[in-house]
C-alpha cells in the first residue's frame, strides 16, 4: 500500500497501479459471472439485507461474528449469462465480481468510518473495487483490488492555542499510537490488493494467504478488533467459510497471521508542534497473531457466543519460539510471564494484546436481535482480578435490530441502535493518578492497533464514544430513513489533560442523516447526506469566551455520500 500526494508521486507506484488496472482489464475481458462466493466485510446493502433476513427467519443462520465467512447465493443468481463458458469443465466457476464506486463529499472537518481505508479528512475523495473470482475443485481465487483517491484537505485544530501541558497530552496518545490528522500534503492516493485472496478450501475449512479485510465480532458500526475501518491488510489465514457442524452445535474460527504498517507520517499539522513534542517511529513493521472462535450451541439456534485474542509487536523484538509465533496460545493471566518478580523481561518484548468477548441473540418470533461485545487490552494479574475489576482497560460494544410489520404493506420498519464506548472508566484514577493511562487501539509500545494511521476495528476516534439510532422503511434491498448519532470526541484526553478544569468544555458532535437506498435493475446505490453539528469544536474557545461566561466555538459542516455497485448479471431481480 502506498500513501502519496499526487505532486510527489513515484514512477514505482504508478507502475504498481497500472499492473494492478491491467491485469484487472485483460481478465475480466474473458470472465463470466460466479455462481456464489463471499461477501467482502461490511459490504454496502447486501450484507444488512442478509443479515435482517435473519430476523424473520427467511434468512440462513450465520453468526455475523466473523467476515466475510459468509455464502450469499441471492443476488448472484446465475452462472455464465452471457454464455461464453459452455465448454469449460462442470467444475470451473469463473465470474466477474460486482464493481463498487463510493464517493464522499464533506466540509470543514473530519467525520466518517467504516469505509475500507477512505481517509478521515475534508474535500472529495473516492474509491473503486472490482475483480474476477475463479473456482477449481478445492482452489478459491479472488483478485478485487481497490484504490482510494483523496483530496486530503487540511482543517483547523486550534492546538496552538493550548497550554505546553496540553498540547503534551494530546502527544501523548499520538506517540503510543498512529492517528495524523492529514495524511501528508495535498492529494492523496492509495491502490491497493484490496479484498483479494489465494485459498485451499475442504468441507467447512480452508487455508490461505490474503489481503482482504476481515470482520470479528457482532457489530454492525464499529468492531473492537477488526473491521473495514483500515485498509486491509496481507494475512496467513486457517478459517471456517460456513459454520462446522458437530453433535454440540456448530463453530466457527479463524486464525491468522499478518503483517501490520505504521503510516510514518507526524500526527499534527502543524510541523512545528511534531518537532518539539513527536517521537519519529521506529520504521519497522508489526507482526500480528489473532484467533476468534464462535459458537452456536445445538439447543439454542439463535445464540452465538464467541471471543477473539490478538497480539502484535514489532517484528524486530519477535523471537523465533512457537509462543513468538503464536502468542495467542500463551496463558491468560499475567502472572504466568512473572520472572523474579516482575514482568521487565516480558515487557521488554513490546508485545501487546487484546481480548473481546461478544455473543449475538435472534428472535425469530420477535424480528429481533441483540449483541454485545466487550474487550480489554491489557492482561488481568489472574482470574480473581479479572472478575472484581472488569472495567480495566476496557471498551464495550452494544447494539439491537428489530423489524415491525406494517399493516396491508410489505414493508417494514427497522429499528436499530449501537452503543460504542471505548473511553476509560474511572478506575484509572487509582491505577494512573489522575491523569489516567492509554486509550483503546493505543498501545505501548506497539504505536497503536492500526494500520497505514488508521485504526483496524474502532474508527470513531482514540478514547471517543458514538451512539447511533436508525429509523427506516425497508423493503427487500430498497430502504429509505433517517440515522442520528452522538460522538463525544477524544475523551480520554479531554480528562487527561484536565481540560474539565479550564474554559474548554467536551468536543460533541450531533448528527442527522437522510439514507436512500434503491435497486435500478442491475445498479444498487446506497447514500446518505449528514448534517453534523461539532459543539465546542476541537475544544475551541468562542472569542467571547470568558472564564465566569465559557463558551466554545461550534461548527455545522455537511457529508454527501454515495455508493454504486453495479452486477453483470443480466438478470439481477430485486431481492
Amino acid at each position: 500500500m502506498m500513501i502519496i500526494g499526487l505532486t510527489k508521486t513515484s514512477s514505482l507506484n504508478g507502475i504498481r497501479l497500472r499492473y494492478l488496472l491491467t491485469i484487472l482489464l485483460i481478465i475480466t475481458s474473458y470472465i463470466g459471472f460466479t455462481s456464489a462466493q463471499s461477501l467482502p466485510a461490511n459490504f454496502p446493502v447486501l450484507e444488512e439485507v442478509v443479515r435482517r433476513s435473519q430476523l424473520d427467519s427467511t434468512g440462513f443462520y450465520s453468526s455475523f461474528l466473523l467476515r466475510p465467512t459468509l455464502p450469499f447465493d441471492s443476488t448472484y443468481t446465475s452462472l455464465d449469462p452471457y454464455g461464453w463458458f459452455a465448454d469449460l469443465p462442470n467444475e470451473v466457476n469463473l465470474g466477474l465480481l460486482p464493481v463498487v464506486n463510493t464517493t464522499r463529499i464533506l466540509t470543514g472537518r473530519p467525520y466518517g468510518w467504516g469505509d475500507y481505508g477512505l481517509i478521515p479528512n475534508p474535500g472529495i475523495q473516492t474509491y473503486f473495487s472490482g475483480g474476477i473470482q475463479a473456482k477449481y475443485k478445492f482452489i478459491n481465487f479472488t483478485f478485487r483490488p481497490e484504490i482510494v483517491i483523496a483530496q486530503n484537505s487540511g482543517f483547523i485544530t486550534g492546538l496552538e492555542e493550548m497550554s505546553n501541558s496540553h498540547i503534551k497530552d494530546r502527544f501523548f496518545f499520538w506517540n503510543w499510537g498512529d492517528f495524523p490528522e492529514r495524511f501528508g500534503k495535498g492529494w492523496y492516493y492509495s491502490p491497493w490488493w484490496g479484498q483479494s485472496k489465494l485459498t485451499f478450501q475442504y468441507g467447512a475449512f480452508e487455508i490461505g494467504a490474503a489481503t482482504e479485510n476481515i470482520w470479528w465480532g457482532p457489530g454492525q458500526f464499529n468492531s473492537l478488533t477488526f473491521s473495514n475501518n483500515a485498509q486491509g491488510f496481507p494475512h496467513l489465514t486457517f478459517n471456517t467459510t460456513k459454520p462446522a457442524k458437530t453433535f454440540l452445535g456448530n463453530f466457527e474460527g479463524q486464525l491468522i497471521m499478518g503483517r501490520l504498517e505504521n503510516s510514518g507520517i507526524s500526527p499534527s499539522q502543524n510541523q512545528e508542534l511534531n518537532s518539539l513534542y513527536f517521537t519519529q517511529f521506529s520504521g519497522d513493521w508489526r507482526y500480528l497473531n489473532a484467533i476468534s472462535i464462535s459458537y452456536n450451541p445445538k439447543w439454542v439456534p439463535g445464540l452465538f457466543l464467541g471471543f477473539a485474542r490478538t497480539f502484535q509487536q514489532y517484528n524486530a523484538n519477535r523471537g523465533n519460539a512457537f509462543l513468538d509465533w503464536f502468542p495467542v496460545f500463551e496463558g491468560f493471566q499475567k502472572k504466568n510471564v512473572f520472572d523474579n518478580g516482575n514482568t521487565v523481561g516480558y515487557d521488554g518484548n513490546g508485545r501487546d494484546q487484546t481480548f473481546t468477548l461478544f455473543g449475538r441473540f435472534i428472535v425469530p418470533k420477535a424480528q429481533a436481535e441483540i449483541y454485545f461485545e466487550y474487550g480489554r487490552r491489557d492482561h488481568a494479574y489472574n482470574w480473581r482480578e479479572f472478575i472484581l475489576n472488569p472495567e480495566h482497560a476496557r471498551a464495550y460494544i452494544f447494539g439491537f435490530n428489530k423489524l415491525i410489520e406494517i399493516r396491508n404493506s410489505s414493508k417494514k420498519l427497522l429499528i436499530r441502535s449501537e452503543i460504542t464506548h471505548q473511553q476509560e472508566s474511572l478506575n484509572r484514577i487509582i491505577r494512573h493518578s489522575i491523569k489516567g493511562g492509554l486509550s483503546w487501539h493505543t498501545h505501548n509500545p506497539a504505536r497503536g492497533f492500526v494500520n497505514y494511521g488508521q485504526p483496524l476495528g474502532v474508527g470513531v476516534g482514540v478514547g471517543s464514544n458514538v451512539q447511533t439510532f436508525e429509523l427506516s422503511l425497508v423493503e427487500k434491498v430498497d430502504k429509505i430513513g433517517l440515522i442520528m448519532e452522538r460522538l463525544a470526541n477524544n475523551q480520554d484526553f479531554y480528562y487527561k489533560a484536565q481540560l474539565q478544569e479550564t474554559e474548554r468544555k467536551p468536543w460533541v458532535d450531533l448528527s442527522l442523516g437522510f439514507l436512500y437506498d434503491k435497486q435500478f435493475n442491475n445498479l444498487l446505490l446506497s447514500s446518505k447526506l449528514q448534517i453534523i453539528h461539532a459543539r465546542n469544536y476541537q475544544w475551541q474557545l468562542d472569542p467571547t469566551s470568558t472564564p465566569d461566561f465559557p463558551k466554545g466555538k461550534n461548527l455545522t459542516s455537511f457529508l454527501a455520500q454515495t455508493s454504486l455497485i453495479y452486477f453483470w448479471n443480466k438478470n439481477l431481480n430485486n431481492k
